[in-house]
């Protein structure tokens, strides 16, 4: 596995070509995509120019974390229609750059669709959108959302941990979808290590840590509230890594913190931090 400077999740609005470049300088492995930057250089220079911009980043020692899924799974039936048939030019654009995952979350409750009709839609969803993405040699990964703050909010709860996920997963019958372990969801959902027991490489797409706040009970967490890794020590993340080290995985691993506190402080030391925190999390156990 890696560390991924994930400018976005850091909360931090950095241009594609500086990250790259603070990415390197902090000894990050890799960095998150940016498709506006993609779609400006091929509007400029030319569909060979985002290839020559992938090998470029590949050159300076960076593998590629994931990109957004730019399809909302629980959108409109209208909505969803219209964005499938623009996903292929899409994904187009990141298999020139060298993308080889996208990610996305489900929504984990409804106020229309209950549990069975939900899954159905995300079923069906799934499968259509999974052979697009196969067709471009891209895996797709999907996050669960832990925080019963979050969930209980709408009539119908839906998908909120790990064994439904992989549920879900299973009978689309698709290979190339897998997980987006969260530390956070996976603290909130009630879960420990053993429930990672079993995971391999092809079943982890991309893994974000984080840490909770001492002072709330796990279901009183909120999802956008949370500390960056090994802060408070609430999320057992020597467990959660433990188990992720035992997959074998293999890819990116970022922080996710929703703190707002990072983007008033200065970039670099903000991202020394985090990429110290990183590389205690992916070093070998």
């Amino acid at each position: 596995m890696f560390s991924c400077l994930s400018p976005g999740a850091l909360g931090l609005t950095l241009d594609h070509t500086t990250a790259i470049d603070l990415a390197v300088t902090h000894g990050f492995g890799g960095v998150d995509p940016d498709p506006g930057h993609f779609r400006t250089l091929l509007e400029e220079k030319g569909l060979q120019a985002v290839v020559e911009h992938g090998d470029a980043v590949k050159a300076k020692g960076l593998s590629w974390g994931i990109s957004g899924l730019p399809i909302g799974l629980d959108s409109s039936a209208e909505e969803f229609r219209k964005a499938l048939g623009a996903l292929p030019d899409a994904l187009e654009l990141l298999t020139a750059a060298g993308v080889t995952a996208v990610g996305t979350w489900i929504r984990p409750m409804h106020d229309a669709l209950d549990h069975r009709e939900n899954w159905r839609l995300h079923a069906g969803r799934l499968a259509l959108v999974s052979e697009i993405l196969a067709d471009h040699g891209l895996r797709l990964g999907l996050e669960y959302i832990g925080p019963k703050t979050f969930w209980s909010t709408e009539r119908f709860p839906f998908i909120h941990g790990i064994r439904e996920a992989r549920e879900l997963i299973a009978e689309t019958g698709a290979s190339n979808i897998g997980l987006i372990l969260d530390s956070y969801h996976w603290y909130t959902a009630g879960e420990s290590a053993a429930d990672l027991d079993g995971l391999t490489d092809a079943d982890i797409v991309s893994v974000d840590i984080n840490d909770a706040r001492a002072d709330r009970e796990r279901d009183e967490q909120m999802d956008l509230d949370r500390r960056l890794p090994f802060d408070t020590g609430v999320i057992d993340l020597d467990g959660f890594l433990g188990a992720v080290h035992a997959a074998g995985y293999t890819g990116p691993v970022k922080v996710e913190p929703f703190m707002k506190s990072l983007a008033e402080q200065p970039v670099d030391e903000v991202l020394a931090d985090i990429s110290q925190r990183l590389g205690r999390a992916v070093a070998p156990r």
